[in-house]
């Protein structure tokens, strides 16, 4: 339904990580904000890439800290992991996989941290 630009709702994704591991700045190349200094934070670095005329059309993701996030139903969490041939899956979750593996070779995780066994 999100797809249709009728729900008012926009698709997300909620990234948890390790500070220890990996520092926000290197994280934020793939991901946004959790808090007002990583808004900050991700709203300069898109303008970085913007002014350096990194891709071909301006960046149109917004940084929206006021916006409360929702969880994807049941059937939807660990989605690729349970349906990895979906054609969304396949077109749009495997090429950004295989760009995270390469930006992240050294702390990049073949096994995924699945929702599921966090409950």
């Amino acid at each position: 339904m999100v797809g249709t630009d009728t729900t008012g709702h926009a698709e997300a994704v909620a990234v948890t990580y390790d500070p220890r591991q990996v520092s926000y700045g290197r994280l934020g190349r793939r991901s946004f904000p959790a808090n007002a200094e990583q808004a900050a934070a991700a709203k300069a670095y898109i303008a970085q890439l913007d002014q350096a005329r990194i891709f071909r059309r301006a960046i149109v993701t917004t940084i929206e800290m006021d916006r409360e996030f929702y969880p994807a139903e049941a059937y939807h969490q660990d989605f690729l992991v349970k349906s990895p041939t979906y054609r969304y899956i396949v077109v749009n979750d495997l090429p950004k996989i295989d760009n995270l593996k390469r930006l992240f070779a050294d702390r990049f995780r073949v096994a995924p941290v699945l929702v599921s066994s966090r409950e």
